[in-house]
């Protein structure tokens, strides 16, 4: 097999060794062309969440693919994206109800971003142009995303430089890092259209967790300053954290809310931005200068409605929630002696997402290739070994995951 034209995501291709071929997957296992057989941890970049090939999911795409593929959403619609507009709307918290769908999570964040930019100028509000977010956070590799992610630490601080200038504060965790949000939206509220946050897990920039009373905090503060809240829920919703949407725990509803990742079960790319009566309404007017002028190619693509209506069912047919609940009593229990080993920094469990935080710069490529020696399919990045597996996995191949940490981090 010749991957001499491949362009690999996040790999410094003259260095990287050549990937692994996957030859099919099923349930929560990985099968590789060499024979070899891995227990994924990751649910493939946390999408996978009813396991691989769930035949309910498989079946309504074959069905929608004998029918109708593809359709632009441009003056048509089509049964799967208008029944899966109602179910969205209907499951999420508060008066999220009004759904604008494209392919991927990063570019759900550039609408919602797009979103809060137009809703101050559709009212004649000028000059609110920035957006405040938080250290350690990613929200993606497109250009506005990136903007907003961390700039000091993140994967795009080389852009620095080329992106938008935004406020970048920490999140409220303590009371001085609340007085200093103040002090910040004090001052910049005049130019800022949104907040934007992940809620409860920064995941990408580092499994970094926060209590939901950090959220409602932050979410606070911007109603006091008038300002949009935007979660990104791409990697957080759909159960990830032990309620459907992160924010859940927290009581709050945010203005825009971005959804990918899980939303078809890991089946097809499709991505969600959904918006209160509030924000769509400033939309709405005679004029066309008022239109949001945004419309992927692939927006509300029928297969991948199709997937997410049938992930849908899943999560109303199958007890999702309570088999989240079992993982994290068992990631708490068998990774809890992790903490004890050397060169653990901190050991953490929210949901069904265990992280085991390593000191210094660890050899991440040496990691993934024991994990790949111990059968398990592990993607340790930065300073972090982290499992979030499949919401349907069983307990014994949980613990097949967890002892393999336990062995590769133990033997650092």
């Amino acid at each position: 097999m010749n991957l001499d034209r491949l362009w690999l995501p996040y790999s410094q291709m003259q260095t990287a060794p050549s990937p692994r071929v996957a030859t099919r997957t099923e349930g929560v296992r990985i099968y590789l062309e060499d024979g070899r057989c891995l227990i994924d941890g990751t649910a493939s970049w946390w999408t996978a969440c009813h396991g691989y090939n769930h035949p309910h999911i498989r079946w309504a795409i074959i069905r929608q693919l004998e029918s109708m593929p593809h359709i632009m959403l441009g003056g048509l619609v089509h049964d799967p994206v208008v029944t899966l507009t109602e179910r969205l709307t209907e499951l999420l918290p508060g008066p999220l109800n009004h759904v604008f769908y494209s392919e991927s999570g990063s570019v759900s964040v550039e609408i919602a971003m797009k979103m809060a930019l137009q809703y101050w100028i559709n009212q004649g509000v000028s000059g609110r142009t920035r957006f405040l977010s938080f250290r350690d956070a990613y929200h993606g590799d497109t250009f506005a995303a990136m903007s907003v992610c961390d700039p000091e630490d993140g994967m795009h601080r080389l852009f620095k430089g080329a992106l938008a200038d935004q406020v970048i504060v920490d999140l409220p965790r303590t009371e001085d890092q609340a007085n200093a949000l103040e002090k910040s939206l004090d001052r910049h509220a005049g130019q800022i259209a949104a907040v934007i946050v992940e809620p409860l897990v920064q995941a990408a920039a580092g499994m970094k967790f926060h209590e939901p009373e950090v959220l409602a905090r932050l979410a606070a503060a911007a109603r006091r300053h008038d300002l949009l809240l935007i979660l990104d829920e791409i990697a957080t919703g759909f159960g990830r954290t032990g309620t459907m949407f992160a924010c859940e725990q927290a009581g709050v509803t945010p203005d825009i809310v971005t959804l990918s990742k899980a939303l078809t079960g890991g089946a097809l790319p499709l991505a969600a931005t959904v918006a209160t009566e509030s924000v769509y309404g400033a939309f709405l007017s005679e004029s066309p200068e008022q239109v949001l002028m945004h419309g992927p190619t692939y927006c509300g693509n029928p297969l991948g409605c199709a997937a997410a209506n049938a992930s849908l069912d899943l999560f109303e047919t199958e007890p999702r929630l309570v088999q989240v609940s079992a993982i994290e009593a068992q990631l708490r229990h068998e990774l809890a002696d992790c903490a004890g080993m050397p060169g653990v920094v901190d050991v953490r469990v929210k949901g069904a997402i265990g992280v085991i935080e390593l000191d210094g710069r660890p050899d991440v490529g040496r990691l993934r290739e024991r994990f790949v020696e111990e059968g398990v399919w592990v993607r340790p990045f930065g300073n972090v070994v982290y499992l979030m597996p499949a919401l349907v996995i069983e307990p014994d191949d949980l613990r097949a995951l967890t002892g393999a940490v336990h062995r590769v981090v133990g033997a650092r």
